[in-house]
């Protein structure tokens, strides 16, 4: 018989680590791989405790709240990316636990660091009309210039049904009399900032900018401006033997591009100012709702049919897959 969710939980607040995990663990690599495809937010400490519940009561989807279902899908994918993992959780004492859960925040916290880095300077290469110039100029490594005080940042980050053309509207987004909230979705997210107000759906999710980052982070940089099979060195989807595009890394994406356009110098959860977790999730919301499938599908496909890394031979993959094997078997 499971563990009752009181002795489980009691049980992790009482033991000590049997075995130090080092930095060199695989699940640093999957936790990177995570934040990106699958969720950017986790917090892995109360994933992985919430997480033991869920394995020793084995409730029912009627008997969870819609964040708990949620919170429950997501470490399910995690149990499916992290070979192993379910055993050694299980079989974990608490400090254990927190030694797990650590080392996938770690890799989650690096790949997303690595990404808002390398999106900072870059994405000023993809916001200039070819053959020409931005006026004024946006320094690659300053943020300051960004946002709502540059014409072109603005224009993109001008939220859908409000016109960045309009005088007053753009003094007030510039002044910060208009407060934006996360969940009021910018143009960039439609091609040619063109959104519908008829059909919301047209075109979401699908403009260049947005394809240019999906492959800086997930094909490699060198294949935003060629083809993926020619690209220079091995990117983060084959690396991690990534067969799709999932919806969560199409948010995850527009999420870097979105504060890599604003002004705002620090990513981070607590966010205030850009307000990224929230963003995140309206889009996650949308992209997630059983009632949008028929859509979301749609978009998925259009995705894949652009990233080009599903049919190659991923050899990094299958050697961190052995790696985790070994691991699992040798914990």
């Amino acid at each position: 018989m499971p563990p009752s969710r009181t002795s489980r939980r009691d049980d992790a607040l009482q033991s000590g680590p049997r075995k130090k995990n080092t930095t060199s663990d695989p699940l640093t690599h999957r936790g990177r791989h995570f934040g990106r495809a699958v969720h950017a937010f986790s917090n892995f400490r109360s994933l992985l405790t919430n997480g033991l519940l869920y394995l020793a009561d084995r409730p029912t989807p009627e008997e969870l709240s819609a964040e708990e279902r949620r919170e429950f899908r997501v470490f399910s994918e995690l149990l499916k990316m992290c070979i192993g993992l379910e055993e050694r959780l299980t079989n974990a004492k608490e400090d254990e636990v927190i030694l797990l859960a650590d080392l996938l925040q770690k890799g989650a916290n690096a790949s997303r660091a690595d990404d808002t880095k390398g999106m900072k300077g870059s994405i000023i290469d993809w916001i200039t009309p070819p053959g020409e110039s931005l006026h004024p100029p946006i320094n690659r490594r300053l943020k300051f210039e960004r946002g709502y005080r540059h014409e072109t940042t603005g224009a993109l980050l001008c939220p859908t049904g409000l016109d960045w053309m309009d005088h007053t509207i753009k003094a007030k987004l510039r002044s910060g009399e208009m407060i934006v909230r996360g969940d009021q979705w910018p143009k960039f997210l439609y091609p040619d900032i063109q959104y519908d107000p008829e059909d919301p759906w047209a075109g979401l999710l699908k403009s260049q900018l947005l394809v240019s980052a999906y492959k800086h982070v997930f094909t490699s940089p060198s294949s935003v401006e060629a083809d993926e099979s020619k690209a220079t060195k091995s990117g983060n989807a084959r690396i991690h033997g990534m067969k799709s595009v999932t919806p969560a890394s199409i948010a995850y994406i527009a999420t870097q591009v979105r504060f890599a356009l604003s002004s705002a110098s620090q990513f981070s959860r607590t966010d205030t100012v850009t307000d990224s977790e929230n963003f995140y999730f309206s889009l996650l919301d949308v992209l997630e709702d059983i009632d949008e499938k028929p859509n979301v599908d749609e978009l998925v496909k259009w995705w894949n049919r652009l990233v080009s890394f599903l049919h190659h031979l991923d050899y990094a993959g299958l050697f961190w897959a052995l790696q985790e094997n070994f691991s699992a078997l040798f914990p």
